[in-house]
């Protein structure tokens, strides 16, 4: 008997003599092919709108228009209002809130349309954002197209995606009372994380899906598991960073001291402990809010340049060119949050700081990625 090939799998009927039997994948390399595809499509769908939510989100901060809408309605919510009548009721409400009674007081109903747009529109986009995923889950879990092993996957995008709108009402609820004029820094950023966290996870769905199994099964046995561990690293490092980022424009750090590299001509700014109880300066003392972002800025830069570095010792090609890719990215990161607080942080500036470290997030994941799933390249390649 002619000796098979590992993976061959035998047919009941024998192949007429003469012509050469057909081979099939294994149950490792039986991968539907077109349904990977056509997931990847979504995930990338969904990738690029939850980029678009982002920076809704960070221009919905910049604009003040975050706490115009002070009601949470899921369903109902998405209508807006629809006549003279619906309006004068929502003005009155945001009229009842500390941000208006403190510092709007007197804004005019054209004035209040502008924030409530901006406002309706962040929470709209999460709602299709939300109606993608269904569709698409559905869709994909119906005709029994999802590999083995991702439904659980998929699924917690779903509950991500709904936890993260009960996380934008709790954000939204700590500046409806009290003295506050804006959302609490520390939910806002809670509620930030979590959405670069569920960008985080679309994108390395997304790699993964780019290669069968049995494409990955093979990488893994040439994982890198030292730059690897020191890629993840700088990824819990660029996280916290993050998170600063988002007390930072919580409380409008960024534009409190506009020198650089001092603060106000000095080291430390001025009373950076002034608040009592202690821990409230961490989250609500404009100057030292803003000293610990930069701070732990040169941290991870130092960190990059090092991880950077180590990874000049990868065999593989494909690698250190993410890796490169990072580096860039980082120091362009760097030098344009010098620029946002020279310019006193401008809606542009502003923006483009908060849609770089989307993109520097993503090639982190990349980087880290190829170094758990090197691409296979020749000798000569390497």
């Amino acid at each position: 008997m002619a000796k098979r090939p590992v993976f061959q799998e035998v047919d009941a009927e024998a192949p007429e003599q003469g012509t050469k039997p057909v081979q099939a994948g294994g149950l490792i390399a039986r991968d539907t092919s077109a349904a990977r595809r056509g997931i990847r499509i979504w995930l990338g769908i969904l990738f690029v709108l939850v980029m678009i939510m982002i920076m809704v989100g960070g221009l919905t901060r910049l604009t003040d228009s975050g706490l115009s809408i002070t009601e949470w309605k899921p369903v109902t919510g998405a209508l807006p209002p629809m006549n003279a009548a619906d309006w004068e009721t929502a003005f009155t409400k945001y009229r009842e809130i500390p941000e208006y009674q403190i510092q709007n007081k007197g804004m005019s109903l054209s004035e209040f349309k502008f924030i409530y747009w901006w406002e309706w529109g962040h929470r709209q986009l999460g709602r299709f954002v939300g109606l993608v995923w269904a569709i698409g889950f559905f869709w994909f879990a119906l005709r029994r197209q999802i590999p083995r092993g991702w439904t659980n996957r998929m699924l917690a995008l779903g509950a991500l995606g709904g936890l993260q709108g009960a996380i934008g009402w709790w954000m939204v609820s700590s500046g409806l009372t009290g003295t506050m004029l804006d959302v609490a820094s520390y939910r806002l950023a809670t509620h930030l994380g979590l959405a670069f966290v569920i960008l985080g996870l679309i994108a390395v769905f997304f790699m993964q899906l780019g290669r069968s199994e049995a494409q990955l099964l093979q990488a893994r046995r040439l994982a890198e598991a030292r730059l690897s561990g020191w890629g993840g690293v700088l990824l819990a490092v660029a996280f916290v960073q993050i998170l600063l980022g988002a007390l930072v424009a919580g409380i409008d750090a960024g534009r409190s001291y506009t020198d650089w590299p001092l603060m106000a001509g000095g080291f430390l700014p001025p009373e950076p402990f002034s608040l009592s109880p202690l821990w409230r300066n961490f989250f609500e003392d404009p100057g030292l809010v803003q000293f610990i972002h930069r701070m732990w800025g040169y941290g991870l830069l130092a960190l990059g340049i090092v991880v950077w570095r180590l990874s000049r010792n990868s065999a593989n090609t494909l690698t250190r060119r993410a890796f490169d890719w990072m580096a860039v990215l980082l120091f362009g990161q760097v030098v344009l949050g010098i620029g946002t607080v020279l310019y006193v942080a401008p809606v542009g500036l502003a923006l483009a700081h908060q849609m770089l470290a989307v993109i520097l997030w993503v090639a982190i994941l990349h980087a880290r990625f190829m170094t758990r799933f090197p691409v296979a390249q020749s000798i000569r390649g390497g």
